[in-house]
């Protein structure tokens, strides 16, 4: 059993997943699905998964897919992939250890479009105006909206004055 830092892991092998332009969602997603089982399995140093299960957890759906995408992980070095052909033992994946740095990270990777690490200031009034006008928008839109499924509505109606109904109400009359 392997000494391995469940948080450090992820991250190195994200910064490695944002470097490599092979990758695409479904190796990320079977990567991911392979690290939960080795890490239900405490990090042993070779583990056996079941195809159908690891396709479950991954969200693949296309068993030439699996294939496909877990012999690519092998082949570029993310795993170690030994495949079973017998249908009653599982495969056998032996995975690597990416987070190996023992101390603190200090200085903070950014991804290819060198994203700024702080946050963005938007001023608050740009979006209390933007609310604004969008709601004034809206109802009017809504108002217009309302007066055209009116109009609809009487044409569409065949015996509209089955209840006797004036667009004009006098309060002042009892029903």
């Amino acid at each position: 059993m392997q000494q391995i830092n469940y948080i450090k892991h992820l991250n190195a092998i994200f910064v490695q997943f944002s470097k490599d332009n092979r990758l695409n969602p479904t190796h990320i997603s079977l990567y991911i699905a392979l690290f939960q089982i080795w890490n239900i399995n405490r990090f042993v140093s070779e583990f056996y998964v079941n195809r159908k299960e690891v396709m479950e957890l991954s969200k693949i759906g296309s068993k030439s897919t699996y294939h496909k995408c877990i012999k690519e992980l092998s082949y570029w070095k993310y795993i170690i992939y030994f495949p079973s052909h017998n249908p009653y033992k599982g495969s056998r994946i032996k995975m690597f250890d990416f987070g190996t740095t023992t101390g603190q990270v200090l200085v903070h990777s950014s991804t290819k479009s060198d994203t700024s690490i702080g946050q963005a200031l938007v001023p608050l009034y740009k979006h209390n105006k933007t609310y604004i006008n969008n709601k004034q928008e809206n109802l009017k839109n809504f108002d217009n909206d309302q007066n055209k499924d009116a109009s609809n509505q009487e044409a569409s109606v065949p015996y509209s004055d089955n209840l006797s109904i004036s667009k004009t109400k006098n309060y002042d009359e009892p029903l």
